[in-house]
C-alpha cells in the first residue's frame, strides 16, 4: 500500500520503529471466507457472529487490516471510482451492511449470509471485548461525539477498555495532525480503531493510514457514532428487514442524503438486474487478504 513520505519524514524513523509490527502472514490458519459478487465488489458472505469472530482474531494479533462495512452507496462508489474499488478489494473483511447486498449473496447461494449493520457490529465487538481484553480507540464524529460515545459504551459494557478518542476536522488531516494522531496511538496502542467519518471518506482514511497507525484492526462504521449517541435514530427491525432503512435515514437527514439515494439506489437496482440476468458480467478481483 502506498505511503505518505511527508508523514514518514515528519514522524521520523525512530518513532516509526515503535509502531506495532505487522503480524507475519499465517495463511494456513486464517479463515478463507467466501465472497459474494456484488457488481464486481467482493462482499464476504458472512453474518454478524462470523464477522465478530474474524475481527476478534485479527485484533488479537493474527492479522493487521481494515474492515469495510459496505452498503449500497459504497458498492456504487466503487462503480464510479476504480481506486475506491481497489480499497474494498484490499480490505481484510468486507461485510454486507445493506439488505440488497445480502439479497444478491443469497441469490448466489450463500444461504447463511446476513446483514452486518455497522452499529450492531460495534456493539457486539465491544461486548465480547470485555471478556477478551481487546482495547478500543474512537476516531470520528463532531466535537464531543466520540467522548459521549465512550461514556455510553462504558455504561453499556462495564469493564470495556477504551484507551482514547480523536475528533478529526472536516477535511483531510494535515501532516502535523497525522503526526499527532500517530503519536497518540503509539502511546495507547489500541487493538481496534473505530472510524466514524462516513463512506467513502472512512475507507480512504483506513487504507491510507493503516500502515502508519499502531493498531491491529481499523473498522469503518459510519453512522454508528451518531446512532449510539442518539443523534440519529435507528430504524425499526421490520424496516431493516424490508430493505427500507434508507427511507428512514432520508427522513432524518434529507439535505445530506437525498442525492445519494436518488442516484445510487436506482443505479444499483439497474446494474443488479443486468448482473443477475447475465446480460452483463462484473468480475471480482483476485482473492487476497493484504496485511499492511
Amino acid at each position: 500500500m502506498a505511503t505518505s513520505r511527508a508523514f514518514v519524514t515528519e514522524v521520523g524513523e525512530g518513532e516509526l520503529e515503535k509502531a506495532r509490527p505487522v503480524p507475519a502472514p499465517c495463511q494456513q490458519q486464517w479463515p478463507e471466507l467466501d465472497r459474494a459478487n456484488v457488481l464486481g465488489v467482493g462482499v464476504h458472505a458472512v453474518n454478524l457472529p462470523v464477522a465478530v469472530d474474524v475481527i476478534d482474531r485479527a485484533a488479537g494479533g493474527e492479522r493487521k487490516g481494515y474492515v469495510c462495512v459496505t452498503p449500497v452507496s459504497a458498492v456504487m462508489e466503487a462503480q464510479r471510482d476504480c481506486r475506491f474499488k481497489d480499497i474494498l478489494d484490499r480490505a481484510m473483511l468486507v461485510v454486507p451492511d445493506g439488505a440488497p447486498t445480502v439479497w444478491i449473496g443469497r441469490w448466489e447461494g450463500f444461504d447463511k449470509m446476513a446483514r452486518v449493520f455497522g452499529p450492531d457490529l460495534m456493539m457486539e465487538v465491544c461486548r465480547r471485548s470485555v471478556a477478551t481484553g481487546r482495547t478500543h480507540f474512537l476516531y470520528g464524529g463532531k466535537p464531543g461525539v466520540a467522548q459521549e460515545l465512550q461514556q455510553n459504551l462504558e455504561n453499556w459494557h462495564p469493564g470495556i477498555s477504551i484507551v482514547g478518542t480523536y475528533t478529526p476536522p472536516f477535511r483531510p488531516l494535515s501532516t502535523a495532525e497525522k503526526t499527532e494522531l500517530q503519536q497518540q496511538l503509539l502511546r495507547v496502542a489500541p487493538d481496534i480503531v473505530w472510524v466514524g467519518i462516513s463512506t467513502p471518506k472512512q475507507e480512504r482514511f483506513m487504507a491510507e493510514n493503516l500502515g502508519y497507525l499502531n493498531c491491529n484492526v481499523m473498522i469503518g462504521v459510519g453512522a454508528a457514532f451518531d446512532i449510539h449517541t442518539g443523534r440519529v435514530k435507528d430504524a425499526p427491525d421490520w424496516v431493516k428487514v424490508a430493505g427500507l432503512q434508507w427511507v428512514h435515514r432520508l427522513g432524518q437527514e434529507p439535505s445530506r442524503l437525498w442525492r445519494r439515494y436518488l442516484f445510487d439506489n436506482p443505479g444499483f437496482l439497474f446494474r443488479a438486474a443486468l448482473q443477475l440476468t447475465g446480460i452483463k458480467r462484473f468480475e471480482l478481483a483476485p482473492r487476497e487478504i493484504v496485511a499492511d
